[in-house]
């Protein structure tokens, strides 16, 4: 099934439950955000494949996540903050960015297979998340923690560990959580950014 999406595209990977804080400062972005709070709805967060975040449409990678505007406000400088969780990925179909506009896709929704429970010499990743979590707080300190689930584990040691990323955005293309899972484990013991055997 195909649906369109608003896109607002970042030099950041962002995975399902993820969450994420963003300062809200260009006009079309503000009008995204107006509607999505009046029609309850989502939009797509892409990492950029070429261009900046401000001014002329950047050209995103082609799967990112729907999220969700889960908390707004008022920020010191005066700008709009907004806080959104991650809910689905998708990959685009067609897109159109008109100059000074929100970009528009058509997308396809990715299927998710069934979370599985983390095996047990797996489980090491999963102290590890708890300690970076533990140690972070903010809005990752807070969220309800899933630590033996599989899929949780890997999108949030994707988003959290200082990797390239480029690898990130590989790691949010992988379906399987047990495969992005094994690549973490061998970036961390090798100390090197994970690969997917295709590259």
């Amino acid at each position: 099934m195909c649906d369109e999406l608003p896109l607002f595209p970042l030099r950041t990977v962002l995975f399902p439950g993820g969450r994420l804080e963003l300062r809200i400062f260009e006009r079309r972005y503000l009008d995204l955000v107006t509607e999505c709070v009046r029609n309850n709805a989502g939009f797509g967060i892409c990492l950029i494949e070429h261009g900046s975040e401000a001014g002329l449409p950047a050209r995103p990678h082609a799967v990112g996540t729907m999220v969700q505007i889960i908390d707004w406000d008022q920020r010191s400088d005066g700008l709009l903050g907004i806080t959104v969780e991650g809910e689905r990925r998708f990959e685009i179909l067609e897109r159109h960015a008109p100059t000074g506009k929100v970009q528009r896709a058509q997308v396809r929704w990715l299927t998710d297979p069934p979370a599985p429970q983390l095996d047990a010499e797996l489980r090491p990743l999963a102290d590890l998340l708890e300690r970076i979590l533990d140690q972070i707080g903010g809005i990752y300190g807070a969220m309800p923690r899933h630590l033996d689930d599989a899929a949780w584990v890997s999108a949030r040691l994707s988003e959290l560990l200082p990797i390239p990323t480029e690898a990130k955005q590989q790691l949010l293309e992988i379906d399987a959580p047990e495969e992005r899972l094994e690549l973490l484990r061998r970036a961390l013991e090798q100390d090197a950014p994970p690969r997917g055997d295709a590259d």
